[in-house]
């Protein structure tokens, strides 16, 4: 106990006393302020916005930028590095004055039979890496004709907020094909939709069959989006012959418990993880909210694809004006 005590009350050493007002003065003398190291004064906002914007800008990856500007270059690499590997080791094997036949008791044997094999497998990387080549992945043309139908008695405002996701979907996505199915009805089809061979006319939903398809029962059943990025790569493609032959990728959204969302884009994998998320959120705005029926307010969904519009417009270079449709909402209200 005695030694705790003494422990305690014996004095700080000077190294760690604090500095006494003569120690401060002199260093004010010597032009750093006390505390200056401590409490940094806080940038302007001239500093802050360079600062966002130095964060904002891309880094240039030279390495990255040199590999795809010399693909056919990077990709026979393996091959010259074997090959000069190969004449190597013969010359090697010639002017060493050994034997041309292979001697497993010698060393010498033993490690050019391992470069040789080395050498060979880097000439065959490179035979694979020139005939693999990546698929460029770019948008199509869709192959039909523009259509805008809308079902009988639909309400005034819920088409307004139809067609408003449509011009926003079709502003910050690949989106090109939209149909709205609710209540065994179509309520809306409007985009690109496929041509009929008699007349040429958009192809009509028929909203009683598509209902019976599979890919509209297990949509509803598992009342999650189904996402096919690759709408080539499956069967059901038969059960929508109202979209464009030509469609690459598909989004199936449930409304509620009553209706589905069919979205059409015309490049694969076009939809990102940030575009199904915000058409998840749309969509169940519209089936919480009941827009479609007209029983409530549809500020949350204003809200919501004011969101959708604001992600991806200074990308696709679209002026979007949403202030105007904000305010129309809430007069409405």
């Amino acid at each position: 106990m005695e030694m705790t005590r003494s422990l305690t009350l014996a004095p700080l050493p000077a190294t760690l006393r604090p500095a006494s007002a003569a120690c401060r003065r002199r260093r004010r003398r010597r032009g750093l302020p006390f505390g200056a190291l401590f409490s940094p004064s806080p940038p302007s906002n001239q500093q802050q916005q360079e600062m966002h914007i130095r964060a904002l800008q891309p880094r240039q990856d030279w390495v990255g930028e040199w590999v795809r500007s010399n693909d056919t270059l990077v990709r026979g690499l393996p091959i010259l590095v074997g090959g000069a590997s190969l004449l190597a080791v013969l010359l090697n094997r010639a002017v060493s004055g050994i034997a041309a036949v292979a001697d497993a008791s010698s060393s010498q044997s033993r490690a050019d039979i391992l470069t040789l094999a080395l050498s060979v497998t880097d000439i065959l990387a490179g035979l694979v890496w020139l005939s693999i080549r990546p698929k460029s992945i770019s948008p199509v043309v869709p192959r039909g004709v523009e259509c805008k139908r809308v079902g009988t008695g639909v309400l005034d405002s819920a088409l307004r907020e139809l067609l408003w996701t449509w011009d926003s979907l079709t502003t910050a996505t690949c989106c090109k094909s939209l149909v709205v199915v609710y209540g065994g009805n179509c309520v809306l089809q409007i985009g690109v939709a496929a041509g009929s061979p008699e007349d040429g006319n958009a192809v009509m939903v028929d909203a009683q069959k598509f209902m019976q398809g599979s890919l509209y029962r297990s949509a509803m059943e598992s009342k999650k989006q189904s996402y096919l990025a690759n709408l080539a790569l499956y069967p059901g493609r038969t059960e929508l012959p109202f979209l464009p032959a030509n469609t690459q990728a598909l989004i199936l959204q449930p409304i509620g418990d009553k209706g589905i969302a069919v979205i059409g884009g015309d490049t694969i994998r076009g939809f990102t993880n940030l575009d199904q998320h915000t058409i998840s959120t749309v969509c169940v705005c519209i089936g919480a909210f009941e827009v479609l029926t007209g029983r409530s307010c549809i500020i949350c969904i204003a809200a919501t694809v004011l969101l959708l519009r604001a992600q991806k417009t200074e990308c696709n270079e679209k002026p979007v004006d949403c202030r105007l449709h904000t305010c129309t909402v809430l007069n409405s209200v």
